[in-house]
This record gives structure tokens, C-alpha cells and sequence, in this order.
């Protein structure tokens, strides 16, 4: 079944996630590895990846999931889309260094192009970006959507198309968002709607291409095409596709990250644990 976990913050030092995170009762993490506002950052000493590493294995946590930096849109026009490359290389080659094997990646806005041709813009950003990480063992999430804006990736259909014509499903997966999913109009609400989510993957890409789940509910109806998070079973999404995804065999050791705020963060993960059928 799915590793519960939350997103904490990195804030005293990469190392502070892991105590962060224990505190809170984490199966998994999800991180930023540099702030999130800026482009780039310094290559990491490895004095600081050591710490990182030690904390790691002292916590028994299993899992850790950096989130890329919300500045970078690969359907840019040409002058962003470059910066976002290599922004997105080095988020890469940080979690490289730390032992982090998958980074959660929002796909892009297509602003004035055509989806069509944002659509083209990302993939073949995805493609410039593979090439020069061939040697890593680090996978790319590409994160569902909520439709607004110009967003992409706000059908499922969009993130299973950019990840098949990527063609290495190795380096490049899913990240299933419930807020999003559901404010770009897919019903969750029964097994029936979840079950037929969970079948497009299976049937598209295959379910190991779900290499995150992000369990946040939504303070607006479905359709509405809204990104505003809200704490599992307190929104419009009701507590039961958490428990649908949580108590998932189908997922096993694939981690399933809350993106709410910390201040229930200890409730919340009680909660996924109690849905998920042990305490």
C-alpha cells in the first residue's frame, strides 16, 4: 500500500526535512531542495549531502520526493523555456546527489500558443532535458492539473501522451493530484470514478508510471477548475478517495504526499492511516 507522508519544509538546512517529518509520523517526504522562488542555486557540498544521507537512514523514512521550482514552464517562450531546462537539469543533478530518485514537475503553461503547440514545447523540452541526464537515476513526475489558467496537463490524457512520446518510462512517470483531478473534472467520489482513473493509467502507460500521489482535497466543486487545496475529507471531495488510495495494493511503496498546512499535518496523516486500515 501507499506511503503516507507530507510536504515539510527545508528551512535550518536540507537534513532538518527528516526531523520534521518524524515528528509529524511520515512514512514519506516531499521537498523543495533549493527555494522555490529562484532559478538556481549553489551545487550542493557534500558535506551537505552526508548530512542529508545520515538523517535519511536514521529516520526510517522511506521514501523522499523533491517538488521543481514553480518558475520553470518547459512550454515557455524561448527565452523561459531554455531557463527552465536548465533549471529543471539541476534540480535533476541535486537530487542525483542526495539519493532522491523522482522529482514531481508541474508541465508547463502554453500562454499564447495553442495547447497543441505548448504541448509540443514540453516534450520537446522533456526530451532536451533526458538527453543530458541519460546517466541519472532520477525520474520525472509530470503533476495532473486543475485546468486553470493555461495550464497543462489538465486532463490525464495530456500527461500519459507527453510521457509515451517521451518513450522512457523509466525517467519519466505520473504524479496523480486529487485536487487538481477532480477541479479538472474527474469524478472521485465512487469506486466507479476511481476505478476508471486507475484503468485510463493502467490502460495508457501502465501503473507503475504512478510514481506520487498528492492527497489534497478541494475547497471547490467538481469542474470548477480551481487549484485551492483543502485538508482530506474536509472539502468537496469527501474521505473516500483517500481511503481508495491509500488501501490500494496496486501502489505498493509508492508515496502518497499531503500538501496542506503543517498545522494539522499530525491529524491529517493519523486520518490516512486510520482509512487506510491499520493505526
Amino acid at each position: 500500500m501507499a506511503l503516507i507522508g507530507s510536504h515539510v519544509s527545508i528551512e535550518g538546512g536540507l537534513w532538518r526535512a527528516f526531523e520534521r517529518g518524524q515528528e509529524m509520523g511520515c512514512e514519506a517526504l516531499q521537498i523543495f531542495t533549493k527555494n522555490q522562488l529562484q532559478w538556481f542555486a549553489s551545487p550542493l557540498p557534500l558535506r551537505e549531502c552526508e548530512r542529508f544521507y545520515r538523517a535519511w537512514r536514521e529516520s526510517g523514512i522511506s521514501t523522499v520526493v523533491s517538488h521543481a521550482s514553480y518558475l520553470i514552464n518547459l512550454a515557455g517562450e524561448e527565452a523561459v523555456r531554455r531557463k527552465s531546462v536548465d533549471a529543471l537539469v539541476q534540480e535533476l543533478q541535486r537530487c542525483d546527489a542526495l539519493g532522491i530518485d523522482r522529482v514531481v514537475l508541474h508541465p508547463g503553461f502554453h500562454r499564447q500558443l495553442t495547447r497543441q503547440e505548448g504541448m509540443k514545447r514540453v516534450l520537446h523540452s522533456l526530451e532536451e532535458v533526458l538527453e543530458q541526464t541519460e546517466a541519472l537515476r532520477v525520474r520525472i513526475l509530470l503533476e495532473t492539473m486543475s485546468g486553470q489558467g493555461t495550464s497543462l496537463g489538465a486532463t490525464l490524457e495530456e500527461c500519459t501522451s507527453l510521457c509515451a512520446s517521451a518513450g522512457d518510462l523509466r525517467r519519466v512517470g505520473v504524479c496523480l493530484d486529487l485536487c487538481h483531478l477532480f477541479a479538472a473534472g474527474y469524478e472521485l467520489r465512487t469506486p466507479e470514478g476511481y476505478e476508471r482513473l486507475v484503468g485510463t493509467v493502467e490502460r495508457e502507460l501502465g501503473l507503475d508510471a504512478v510514481g506520487c500521489w498528492h492527497l489534497n482535497d478541494s475547497k471547490d466543486p467538481k469542474g470548477s477548475r480551481k487549484d485551492r487545496h483543502a485538508h482530506p475529507g474536509s472539502g468537496a471531495l469527501g474521505t473516500l478517495p483517500f481511503s481508495l488510495v491509500v488501501s490500494d495494493r496496486r501502489f505498493p511503496d509508492v508515496p502518497a504526499i499531503l500538501e496542506t498546512p503543517a498545522d494539522r499535518g499530525k491529524e491529517n496523516l493519523a486520518l490516512l492511516r486510520k482509512w487506510r486500515g491499520r493505526e
